[in-house]
């Protein structure tokens, strides 16, 4: 067959048309998720500074660990549940509501015990508003469903939502954010654009996929959260190293230290969106057809080396271009890290889109179980003494353990399959 003819037999393939639709509007998501972050940042470097990155690098990296509990894995679990059975729109209002539900519990819980952290612990209650006002992230990220949309494979609508909600935060920021103290901003205007195109996504839901919002059955809502139990825990625990080390590093090293090394780690998570684009398109297609996993390791393999080659070689010129001069040391931090594409890699293709769609998902939490507390002990030593470089050394030697870790356990279990 001519490569004409295989063009033509791909596009009268219904699962080639929706993954190719589906890596399509992931793309312009994270095309815009680069953007966005680029004209801001230069500006917030001015305005706000090396210290202001710091706090605002603190504040997130607390409230991730309330965020990840109230995501409790669904994103990955109700993704696939969903996929799976997508074609039945009484068990996806089924399985939507109560993940809806669930994360409302979840949210009412964590915003407790943020309440009860900010109260007793002095550094935090400092903190409290920029603190409070980054949770309000959290509705707003409930409200955006953007697991049901992956799972329908029909991204259009929420790739046009988010960027709608980027150039609404994008327009506040220069409005908003006119002095260095006006950095306790920010976290509040990312929310209001989460909000606003939240409440427009959750009407999609409602009018095009015809989901319907269940009354909630406590039994029902309490499977959710236990079945997608494996999940949160290998999402929660890398947070031991990885947030973790942000709140030592401000607390041991200043807001100087965690700045900078916030500023270099900022390209890293950029490449990461990038290769995440990929990961989400190919997941609810592979919970269908893992037969199909070479594909996908082929493309992102190579992608990521690329990216880890580009990171090492174009450090300087990154920090040169997008931040001032203040920032130059946060190079090394980006040489550091420049392997984690790599890492990242095999974290996620061999992992989350392996491991876990062929049930192992128990061997892949104990995976990451083992590497947190390597994590967390190499973060308890390094961090303090060595700084923000410390914490990048740790960061990306644990991702490439564990990736390597990942990759091995995944090929054995194959090859024991077959």
């Amino acid at each position: 067959m001519n490569i004409r003819g295989k063009i033509s037999t791909l596009r009268k393939n219904k699962d080639a048309r929706a993954l190719a639709s589906n890596f399509v509007w992931l793309s312009i998501l994270k095309i815009a998720g680069y953007i966005f972050p680029f004209i801001t940042m230069p500006y917030l470097a001015r305005v706000i500074g090396v210290t202001g990155f710091g706090e605002i690098a603190f504040a997130t990296s607390v409230i991730v660990f309330l965020e990840t509990f109230t995501d409790f894995g669904f994103n990955y679990t109700a993704t696939r549940d969903i996929a799976r059975c997508r074609e039945d729109r009484i068990a996806v209002s089924e399985i939507f509501s109560n993940v809806l539900w669930a994360k409302l519990l979840l949210m009412t819980i964590a915003f407790g015990v943020l309440c009860i952290l900010v109260f007793a612990i002095p550094s935090l209650y400092e903190k409290r508003l920029l603190l409070f006002l980054t949770f309000l992230y959290i509705p707003g990220h409930i409200l955006f469903p953007d697991w049901f949309f992956q799972a329908m494979e029909d991204m259009k609508y929420i790739t046009i939502l988010n960027v709608v909600s980027k150039v609404l935060f994008t327009a506040l920021v220069f409005v908003v954010i006119k002095e260095q103290s006006d950095y306790v901003w920010q976290p509040m205007l990312t929310a209001i654009g989460y909000w606003v195109s939240g409440f427009i996504a959750m009407i999609f839901v409602y009018k095009r996929f015809n989901v319907r919002i269940l009354t909630p059955v406590l039994k029902n809502v309490w499977h959710t959260i236990k079945d997608s139990a494996n999940m949160f825990v290998s999402l929660i625990f890398p947070n031991l190293y990885t947030n973790f080390s942000t709140i030592l590093l401000r607390s041991t090293c200043g807001e100087v230290a965690t700045g900078l090394y916030d500023a270099g780690a900022r390209f890293i998570t950029l490449i990461d969106q990038l290769f995440d684009v990929l990961s989400r398109a190919f997941y609810p297609f592979l919970s269908r057809r893992i037969d199909k996993h070479t594909i996908y390791v082929y493309i992102s393999g190579i992608g990521s080396v690329l990216a880890s080659l580009f990171l090492f070689f174009g450090a300087n010129l990154l920090i040169k271009i997008f931040y001032t001069a203040e920032f130059a040391d946060a190079a090394t931090v980006i040489r550091i890290m420049s392997v984690s594409p790599i890492a990242l890699f095999l974290m996620r293709t061999y992992g989350v889109n392996y491991l876990v769609l062929v049930g192992k998902d128990s061997l892949y939490r104990n995976i990451i179980l083992f590497y947190s507390i390597i994590g967390l002990i190499l973060t308890l030593c390094l961090t303090p003494i060595y700084g923000y470089i410390g914490m990048a050394i740790t960061i990306a030697g644990v991702w490439v353990m564990r990736g390597v870790t990942t990759f091995l356990c995944a090929r054995r279990y194959r090859n024991i399959k077959r």
